[in-house]
């Protein structure tokens, strides 16, 4: 009896990647991209992963919530009988919402001075409105330590309004006539655009879900290719299935999940948000989202084809490290640089691959985008991932099959032939 021992795919004289592709396998690339998405959703560590952002997410818009319907409350001591410095903090009470108002506050009253003392060391006030000692024309906020901004901010229009009322009464007329004419209003040139505090925190957000995406699913991609590759298991592989195929199996697959898990957190986020003050940004936010999701689909198709190389070149899971430092660096530079950037930077940055996947959607969302120039900048990201493809795809067939030591992109497009 006569053994034979099974011996690497070009040593066979097949070559994966250069043969033709037959019907039997022309539809291989799906059955390897269905396979990368359930072996990635049923991973323990990205599950776990997964749930652990949600809650984070879900939690840091709780807090934003709870935030925004607490309401300072303050107790505030004055003389007993001053009707005047009552009525200022009535006042500073009634102040809108609108007008930074919409803290509580509560009159104590005190019989002296020693009482209103007291009451501030034992924190039954929080403040002691009383006349200045030396003259009638003045008023003094007292406090153990230094009084609330809030609270100070309050009361100062409190007895800004009982003193304006009590002057125009004096004088034989009223505060409407005293005030007429005096009302300020604001408007901005940009229309209805998003605040610049929201703004930023708008694109810190994005540019965290585009780290966190590409990382990531970039590192999981490669992982997998080295150690299909350290296992010999793709030696295997590569007798069935077309090297190109199995790279684009991966690769659609990954991006796949990838793009799954941003949309889970896009959704969790501005669910969470619709109970927040930031509400009212929601359909804006949501057109800038949409395009984020539609750059992120574009762009990270190029960037997991690289790491697919990346993950080839390598043929040590210790060797990673440095094959994968390239893309990380990157992705790296785009968070750091996109929610920071603003003006012509930000411009500039909205057209340059793979930057704009987070700076063109914040554009869009301040306003600042034409609405061709999103479509522009969408068609040069496309470009971008063509050309990472199918330099990519000859480097990956070029590098898969090759051991004994890491490999570089020269030797493996040199290797492809």
């Amino acid at each position: 009896m006569t053994t034979t021992t099974p011996t690497r795919p070009e040593a066979q004289g097949i070559d994966g990647p250069d043969r033709q592709d037959d019907a039997s396998t022309r539809g291989a690339w799906l059955v390897v991209m269905n396979r990368e998405i359930v072996v990635r959703a049923l991973n323990k560590t990205f599950l776990v992963g997964l749930l652990v952002s949600v809650g984070i997410i879900a939690a840091l818009a709780a807090f934003m919530a709870w935030q925004g319907s607490k309401t300072d409350s303050f107790t505030v001591a004055v003389p007993a009988g001053d009707t005047v410095a009552a009525a200022s903090v009535t006042a500073a009470d009634a102040v809108p919402e609108e007008q930074g108002g919409g803290a509580e506050l509560t009159v104590l009253e005190v019989p002296d001075d020693a009482a209103a003392r007291a009451a501030l060391t034992d924190g039954e006030a929080d403040a002691w409105l009383h006349p200045e000692a030396d003259s009638a024309d003045g008023w003094v906020l007292t406090g153990e330590a230094n009084p609330d901004s809030t609270l100070t901010r309050l009361l100062t229009a409190g007895v800004a309004q009982q003193t304006l009322e009590a002057n125009a009464e004096a004088a034989g007329t009223t505060t409407a006539e005293l005030t007429a004419g005096s009302t300020l209003s604001t408007d901005r040139l940009d229309g209805d655009a998003v605040d610049s505090q929201t703004l930023f925190f708008a694109s810190f957000a994005l540019a965290l879900l585009f780290f966190i995406g590409a990382l990531g699913s970039g590192q999981m991609i490669a992982g997998s290719v080295v150690e299909e590759k350290q296992s010999r298991l793709v030696e295997i592989m590569a007798t069935a299935v077309p090297l190109r195929h199995l790279l684009a199996g991966k690769v659609l697959g990954s991006s796949v999940v990838a793009l799954a898990q941003n949309v889970v957190f896009a959704a969790v986020g501005l669910a969470a948000l619709s109970f927040t003050p930031t509400a009212s940004i929601l359909p804006s936010l949501s057109t800038s989202l949409v395009w984020f999701v539609l750059f992120f689909a574009v762009g990270f198709l190029g960037l997991a084809a690289l790491y697919a190389v990346a993950g080839a070149l390598a043929s040590r899971t210790e060797d990673l490290q440095h094959t994968t430092t390239p893309m990380t660096m990157a992705i790296m530079g785009v968070y750091f640089l996109t929610f920071s950037a603003s003006g012509t930077f930000e411009t500039v940055l909205s057209y340059v691959p793979v930057a704009n996947v987070v700076s063109m959607p914040v554009r869009v969302l301040s306003g600042d985008a034409a609405w061709w120039e999103p479509i522009v900048s969408l068609l040069i990201l496309a470009a971008f991932a063509v050309v990472a493809l199918l330099v990519s795809e000859r480097a990956y067939r070029g590098a898969l099959l090759q051991t004994g030591g890491r490999i570089g992109w020269k030797r493996a497009l040199g290797a492809a032939g």
